[in-house]
C-alpha cells in the first residue's frame, strides 16, 4: 500500500484497517506494508486509533471485528516474527499481544525490509508502516518482494499512478483502494511467487480451455 501526499487520508485509513484485519489478516491480498508520505502528519496515529477501536474475540459474535487465526501455532509464528523485528529495532505502536490463537490487531513501525514481517506473508492482523518523501522510493520498496499479487495506491496524481503501474510487479494495482479489493469479473492473479494465470469468470474459462484451430482453404470439388 502507498498513501501519497494528496490522498484522502481518512478514507485511506478506513480502507487500510479493513484490508489489514478482515479475516484476521488471513487473505493472500491482505494489507501488510503501508508506505505513507512524510507530509501526512498524524496518519500513523489515525491508524493506531482505528486499530484500537476494533473488537477482538469470538467470530460467532456479530460485534466481533477480528477473530482468531487458523491455529495456535500460526499465532505463535507471528509472535516470533514480531519479536525478531523488535529485537532488530522495530517498534510496536499498538497490539502485539497473543491470547491462544487470537492475535491483537497490531501496527509495527521501523521494520527493515529484510525482516520477516516485511518480506514474508504474515497472514495475521498485523501491518507495518513506513514513511517516505520520494514516491519513486516508495514504489521501489513496495515492489521489492518475492510476491506479486496485488497492490494499492491512494493518489489522484496520474503521474504517480503511471510510475507505480509500470514499476510494481503485481497482477493488479488498485488506485484509491487497498490491495484487498477484488470482484469476480476482474482478471485476478499474480506474478513471481504469487503464481501465474488469472482467475475471474472470463479469464478462468480461458485458462481452462484447450484451444483448437481449424483453417479452411476453400477449393472446388474435383
Amino acid at each position: 500500500m502507498i498513501v501519497h501526499s494528496d490522498a484522502d487520508t481518512e478514507y485511506a485509513a478506513e480502507r487500510i484497517v479493513w484490508g489489514g484485519t478482515t479475516n484476521a489478516g488471513q487473505t493472500c491480498i491482505s494489507v501488510q506494508r503501508v508506505y505513507h508520505h512524510d507530509s501526512l502528519e498524524g496518519f500513523q496515529d489515525e491508524l493506531v486509533r482505528r486499530f484500537e477501536e476494533l473488537v477482538v474475540g469470538d467470530p460467532l459474535d456479530e460485534a466481533t471485528d477480528v477473530g482468531p487465526v487458523i491455529h495456535r501455532s500460526e499465532a505463535e509464528r507471528v509472535e516470533e516474527w514480531l519479536k525478531e523485528a523488535t529485537d532488530g529495532g522495530a517498534r510496536i505502536l499498538t497490539g502485539g499481544e497473543r491470547d491462544g490463537s487470537v492475535f491483537q490487531p497490531t501496527i509495527i513501525a521501523g521494520a527493515e525490509d529484510a525482516m520477516k514481517v516485511s518480506c514474508e506473508e504474515l497472514f495475521a492482523p498485523v501491518i507495518g508502516v513506513y514513511d517516505y518523501s520520494d514516491p519513486r522510493d516508495a514504489i521501489s520498496r513496495a515492489g521489492t518482494s518475492d510476491f506479486g499479487l496485488q497492490a494499492g495506491l491512494f493518489t489522484n496524481d496520474m503521474r504517480i499512478v503511471d510510475l507505480a503501474f509500470d514499476a510494481i510487479e503485481v497482477g493488479g494495482l488498485n488506485v484509491n483502494d487497498v490491495s484487498t479489493f477484488r470482484i469476480d469479473h476482474m482478471p485476478y492473479g499474480g506474478v513471481k511467487q504469487s503464481g501465474f494465470g488469472r482467475e475471474g469468470i472470463r479469464y478462468a474459462i480461458e485458462e481452462n480451455t484447450e484451444m483448437k484451430q481449424l483453417t479452411l482453404n476453400p477449393r472446388p470439388l474435383p
